[in-house]
């Protein structure tokens, strides 16, 4: 018994899963025969892989149901007309048996109308085939586009996650720049009134005769 993966669906489960089941539904089979194949060939649960087709892939393949669906109803006819024709056959003959000569005529009018009904419903089968494996196609070239556009759009954004951090970066840098300026012009004006107040002179003063200061230049 294979071990049930826990890792993320890839593009070729989801299609495995898709042919899978869609080849079911024209059989006239049950999803759930489906599911559990799909399992048993990808390594999953019958509940995994019916979780999945209801969740995720099923939306991807309306179209494709509408035709597997439509086949099967046709492929209901013509399992009716067979029985109906073996049936017009046995009685056909059985009453030719009283003809003679008339019995290998019979016989084969009722096989030719049993090959055209198996010709027509082959010619179906091979159009619908045909259009299915068309859209698969398309679904593959969207899928591998979408791809390279999250490549694209993962690769962006880590160009802009770097010029980001880089801006950061250099904000930072002239930031840091700016306050020192800013501490290196406080402390020369604090200096330069310093100076200012050392080179003020001073004044002197002398007592005249009658008691009174003078100012001495």
């Amino acid at each position: 018994m294979s071990a049930v993966r826990q890792d993320a669906w890839s593009a070729e489960d989801d299609l495995i899963l898709a042919e899978v089941t869609l080849r079911h539904i024209r059989e006239g089979s049950t999803q759930l025969s489906a599911f559990e194949e799909v399992g048993e060939r990808i390594g999953r649960t019958a509940a995994a892989c019916g979780f999945r087709w209801n969740s995720s892939v099923r939306k991807k393949y309306d179209a494709a149901i509408q035709i597997a669906k439509a086949q099967r109803q046709k492929r209901n006819q013509v399992k009716k007309q067979s029985v109906s024709a073996n049936d017009m056959a046995t009685a056909s003959s059985v009453a030719t048996l009283e003809i003679d000569g008339g019995a290998k005529w019979e016989s084969a009018t009722e096989d030719s109308l049993s090959f055209d009904a198996i010709i027509r419903f082959l010619r179906q089968w091979k159009g619908t085939h045909t259009e299915i494996t068309r859209q698969l196609k398309t679904m593959e070239r969207e899928m591998r586009e979408k791809d390279e556009e999250i490549s694209r759009l993962r690769e962006q954004n880590e160009r802009l996650s770097h010029e980001v951090n880089s801006v950061q970066s250099d904000y930072r840098i002239v930031n840091d720049d700016y306050k020192a300026l800013i501490q290196i012009m406080d402390r020369a004006r604090k200096m330069a009134f310093l100076l200012e107040e050392e080179e003020e002179p001073k004044s002197r003063f002398k007592m005249d005769a009658n008691g009174n200061l003078e100012r001495i230049e």
